[in-house]
């Protein structure tokens, strides 16, 4: 029997009762490499070189300010639908001055764990100023999993890559923005800019044996996770970017009702709002034609504006990872 202290996450659109939100802190690395930065608007590789080694919230004051009112209007949001949220810890000043060449990153809750039914996984992340995102998690994450009957298990920390690998070595990668649960069914994205192959197949060593189908979805190169193209709304409803997916819809979605968007609202996360159940989705009010086109499905749509966040590169799935999502409690 599930209950309300349980881990469990069922698929993407079922009832969302408690949740990590992200913080909002980011240090400039004092080495910028430009590659990271591709799926960025231009003026991110201006900022990175004209701030190298500060935080943002030196170098952005208002900004920063602007930042943390999003989530903070985002959290009120999900409490108002009577979403249990826990908000990430802020970085301890070893944890940021641990690796200043790289910079540091704790901005986004979805890619440093991820939630597949009731196992939680640590993630191993790609870019490098990400590597230990998941720190400020942990104490989080071990309070969550005490009191639960879950499995929870990190996969392997990558393997350093040799200098100027502009793949950041083999890896292996897996990162909860590329992570999609549908039931028993497991989507995992791959540009090159997040998880990887070997990600891939640790992941399926793990779960398939439990009764999981899990399939890898190729992504445009400049995409940088799964739910970036993809979202899955409510069954057989998804916001969908079919440009950014070279091998098309995947084939357990093919008869699912879609809203198309461009490739370009797709690198500004337009599939990346947050479902709160089959019936309550979350969006930018930058979004608003898409809403309207959600409604028409009978879905209610509420917007939260998180132009800030999305400047980042993730927007509300991203900020927030799901501890228990599921229609039966």
């Amino acid at each position: 029997m599930i209950t309300d202290k349980n881990i469990f996450v069922q698929n993407e659109f079922s009832t969302l009762k408690k949740v990590v939100l992200a913080a909002s802190e980011y240090g400039y690395p004092l080495e910028v490499r430009a590659a990271d930065l591709c799926f960025l608007d231009d003026s991110a590789i201006e900022d990175s070189n004209l701030n190298r080694g500060r935080d943002h919230s030196e170098a952005h004051p208002k900004i920063q300010l602007q930042w943390e009112a999003e989530r903070k209007n985002f959290k009120q949001m999900l409490e108002s639908h009577g979403v249990e949220v826990l908000v990430v810890r802020r970085l301890t000043d070893a944890e940021k001055g641990f690796d200043p060449r790289n910079g540091y990153a704790n901005f986004f809750a979805r890619d440093p764990f991820f939630v597949i039914g009731n196992i939680m996984v640590e993630g191993a992340m790609r870019f490098l100023h990400r590597r230990h995102e998941i720190w400020p998690l942990r104490d989080l994450l071990w309070a969550a999993a005490e009191g639960s009957d879950c499995i929870y298990v990190a996969a392997p920390f990558p393997q350093v890559a040799d200098p100027g690998d502009p793949t950041l070595g083999k890896g292996p990668f897996i990162e909860g923005g590329d992570v999609l649960v549908l039931d028993s069914h497991v989507l995992v994205g791959n540009s090159g800019l997040a998880s990887n192959d070997r990600g891939f197949q640790w992941l399926s060593k793990l779960i398939s044996p439990l009764g999981y189908t899990v399939e890898q979805v190729r992504l445009h190169p400049k995409i940088l996770h799964l739910d970036c193209a993809l979202g899955l709304v409510r069954p057989n409803l998804m916001l969908v970017c079919e440009e950014a997916l070279p091998d098309g819809i995947p084939e357990i979605l093919k008869g699912w009702s879609a809203i198309h968007v461009t490739l370009e609202e797709a690198a500004n996360l337009a599939t990346n709002g947050l479902p709160l159940s089959q019936d309550v989705y979350i969006t930018d009010p930058a979004f608003k034609h898409i809403g309207k086109q959600l409604e028409k499905h009978g879905v209610e749509v509420s917007y939260v504006d998180f132009k800030v966040s999305r400047s980042f590169g993730g927007s509300f799935r991203c900020s927030t990872q799901a501890l228990l999502r599921c229609d039966q409690i």
